[in-house]
Parts: C-alpha cells; structure tokens; sequence
C-alpha cells in the first residue's frame, strides 16, 4: 500500500514537471468565448450598449444622499458594468481577442471585489428593512447617518481584504495556457490553465464563496426570517407594508443567485447543455440579470 502511494505521488509530481518544463511564459489570454458568435456580434454589441448606458442612467438618476446604503450599491453597480460592457464591446470587433495579464487579472479583481460588495452591500439592506419593520420607533437612533457610514466603509473594506487574498493567490502562479473560454476573466478558469495548483488554491474558490456568499447570505436570511416573524404577529396593514419594502430586494437578491448557479455551472462544467452562441448570450446577459 506504501509502495502504492508513493507511486502516485511519484507520478503526480513527474506530471507536473513535464507540464511546466513544456510549458512557455503565457503573455496573454484569449477570450475564447468571442469566436463563437459568428455575425450575430453586431446584435450582441447593440443589446451590450443599451443594457450599459440603461444601467448608468437608472443608478445615475437614483443615487441621493438621504440613502446611502442605496447609494452603495448602485454605485458599485456602475463600478461592476464599466469593468465588463466596454471590454466586450471593444471584443467584438478584435480579431484575436487577446487581453494581456495585467489587464485580465485587474479585471478578475475588480469583478471579485464588486462580487463582495454587492452580497455585502444587500446584506446590509436587509438589516436596514430589519430594523425599520422590527423597530420603527428607534431606527433613527439605530440606523443614523455615522452608522450606516461606517457599514459603508467595512462593506468596501471587508470586501477588498477578501478579494486582495484571493488575488494574491493566482497572480504568482505559472501558466502552461492561455486560452478562457469566457466573454471575461473567470478566477476559476484563469486558475485551471495554471501549470500546478496547490491545495490553497483548489480550496480558495470554496473560501471566496464562503466569505462573499454563504456569510452575507446568512445574514440576510435571519434578518428576512425576523421580519417574517414580526410580520405574522401584526395587522394586515403592516403585513402589506413590509411585503412591499422588502419585495424589490428579495428581486435583486433572487436574480443574483440565478446569475451566480449560471456563472458558476457554466464554469464548473465541461458538458455543453447549451449551443456556443446561446451560452455566450447567456453569459453576457447574467451581469445585467444581476443589476
């Protein structure tokens, strides 16, 4: 059994030897995902451009000072559109479709980041709606201006900590590709290129969800399941009330999770349950689907 094992690892590491002495110094990656939409890039480009400049324009026209969880969140809104409609719009049209490093990986952080921002900013509301519906006489002493400043400020912190670690552990590796088959730089996909992969690494992905997802997610759900609890014990008046605060960010968060089980499917999985062109329109469409 002994022997047996030490011959796997044997194998294991003579593998990845081979692999990194084939292997060239990767300069570039391809987005791969672009040369599946044949003629149908000037539809795509029109639909991109008007998801875009709709997206600007709401946030835009919606962003005051009296809400500033709101205002969080659009902004990071904006943040999240401009690092991926002008590159794919600026994609359809390249003939090679090729991103240097520095670029894919300041995309790659700045899209984790966003990520964070927004399950933490929508956590954040949720707690907000908690204290509103739950305690309605003392939310302005809760939830006054200096507090929700200071959520702000840890939402943004706490998601750049989480994203800078994740960075930091694909920007050293080596490359033995160069080819992402994604309209986007995709942390998985860049990691699956790489020539070795330590454990850490295969695990960072389960880490970055936990952080960014299940943590925030947590937190909305037991602030929901209060007001639900509340909710039960009052008028019908007050039950209409609530359902209608809480109804538009039960949306964006619902959209962000069917977003999220595309992303992370399509990623994960090598069987093609879609055509190249449709799974492409799909991938571009998810980020709209999250705003």
């Amino acid at each position: 059994m002994r022997f047996l094992c030490d011959s796997v690892f044997l194998y294991s590491d003579q593998t990845t030897k081979n692999k990194m002495e084939n292997s060239t110094e990767v300069l570039y990656f391809v987005l791969a995902a672009y040369g599946n939409i044949g003629e149908l890039k000037y539809l795509y480009f029109s639909i991109m451009l008007l998801w875009y400049l709709s997206i600007c324009v709401n946030n835009a026209v919606v962003i005051m000072p009296m809400y500033i969880l709101l205002c969080n969140l659009l902004a990071n809104e904006i943040f999240a559109t401009t690092l991926v409609y002008p590159l794919m719009m600026s994609q359809m049209f390249s003939d090679t479709h090729e991103l240097t490093l520095p670029w894919c990986f300041l995309q790659m952080f700045c899209l984790t980041t966003s990520a964070s921002i927004e399950f933490c900013s929508l956590a954040a509301m949720a707690y907000d709606r908690y204290v509103a519906i739950c305690f309605p006489l003392h939310y302005n002493v809760i939830m006054n201006t200096r507090r929700v400043g200071t959520i702000t400020v840890v939402v943004w912190m706490y998601s750049f900590v989480n994203s800078m670690f994740s960075f930091s552990l694909v920007v050293g590796l080596k490359f033995c590709g160069n080819v992402i088959d994604k309209v986007f730089c995709d942390r998985h996909l860049i990691i699956k290129l790489a020539c070795s992969v330590s454990v850490l690494n295969k695990l960072s992905d389960l880490l970055y969800a936990f952080v960014t997802i299940v943590i925030p997610f947590s937190l909305i759900l037991v602030s929901y399941m209060k007001i639900l609890v509340v909710c039960l014990n009052t008028s019908e008046e007050s039950r209409q009330k609530a359902v209608t605060t809480c109804t538009p960010q039960i949306v964006s968060v619902s959209g962000l999770f069917i977003g999220l089980i595309f992303h992370f499917s399509d990623s994960r999985f090598d069987a093609a349950l879609v055509s190249d062109k449709v799974s492409s329109f799909l991938t571009v469409s998810q980020v709209s689907l999250k705003r």
